[in-house]
């Protein structure tokens, strides 16, 4: 369904809009990571939380899927952008984490939660972060996935990452546009948790044909490039904190995790050997049910 929040138009799917009988359930706020859309969470994940009782929300970040597309600001230049930043300078952005977390806060009010267990995968984790900073009584807890405190001196991505990130697709058919992302998910997958390359090729075409818009990710990854200032602010957080981060992560690397919540009060880390930047099976499995535990605290 679409919704209308912050000024935009919002995708949001919403269990109790399947099931009315959600409604009365703890709601969990799913926020997705750079470039990538609401179904990408995968549904063993979904359909777990929602078999312990929780009603799940999940939407389009804005410029991606079928939110609002900010067409407005140009295609960013992000070369100059990350230049900027190396030596100390703050880029201008079209938007910020800070509009996107206000975006997700304005899901919440149009489905009328009051308050939410707040999960984010990496550029989503992020966003929940600033959620919890900017509207702290609207969060149960947060668990920050495969993300970061954006400190300075972090470890980035690899370099065979980086390459495959700056990589142009050959073309734009559907074809050339699956097979250049399948490059980028297979450089920061699970080495130990390898998705089958048909699976894969099967949830990017899926992708594809709901909406893509490239330019849009870039403009995300300037709002990202853009803030910085967050990394003073975590040691504010007071809701319960759960920070999942794999320990073969070669685009956003474990340190992250470790710094995230050496910086966050009380927040407990849990490491998953051998997972990278995706969310494979069998972590799948063991991140529904550190999370199961983790919002028990807070139920």
């Amino acid at each position: 369904m679409k919704i209308r929040a912050n000024g935009i138009n919002i995708e949001v799917e919403d269990s109790a809009q399947r099931d009315p009988a959600f409604a009365g359930k703890p709601a969990v706020l799913l926020i997705m990571g750079l470039g990538l859309q609401l179904i990408a969470w995968p549904a063993d994940l979904v359909q777990g939380l929602e078999a312990a009782g929780y009603r799940v929300i999940r939407f389009d970040n804005r410029d991606v899927g079928l939110s609002s597309r900010i067409e407005e600001a140009g295609k960013p230049n992000i070369f100059w952008a990350s230049l900027q930043h190396k030596f100390g300078f703050t880029p201008a952005a079209p938007y910020s984490l800070s509009d996107m977390a206000a975006d997700a806060l304005g899901v919440l009010d149009a489905v009328g939660v009051q308050k939410a267990h707040v999960v984010g995968m990496s550029m989503g984790g992020m966003i929940a972060q600033r959620v919890t900073l900017a509207a702290p009584q609207r969060v149960l807890s947060l668990t920050s996935i495969m993300s970061s405190s954006s400190a300075k001196g972090l470890p980035g991505p690899a370099p065979e990452v980086l390459r495959a990130m700056l990589r142009r697709p050959t073309g734009s058919s559907k074809a050339e546009m699956v097979e250049h992302s399948l490059r980028l998910f297979q450089a920061i997958g699970s080495p130990a948790f390898p998705t089958p390359e048909d699976d894969l090729r099967a949830r990017i075409a899926r992708g594809v044909d709901r909406a893509m818009y490239p330019v849009g990710t870039l403009r995300q990854m300037l709002a990202v490039v853009a803030d910085g200032a967050r990394t003073a602010l975590l040691p504010r957080i007071t809701a319960p904190t759960l920070v999942i981060h794999g320990t073969a992560d070669p685009l956003i690397p474990f340190a992250c995790g470790e710094d995230t919540a050496r910086r966050i009060p009380g927040a407990t880390l849990l490491p998953i050997e051998g997972m990278g930047h995706d969310l494979p099976t069998e972590p799948v499995r063991r991140i529904l049910a550190a999370l199961l535990a983790h919002f028990d605290r807070k139920h």
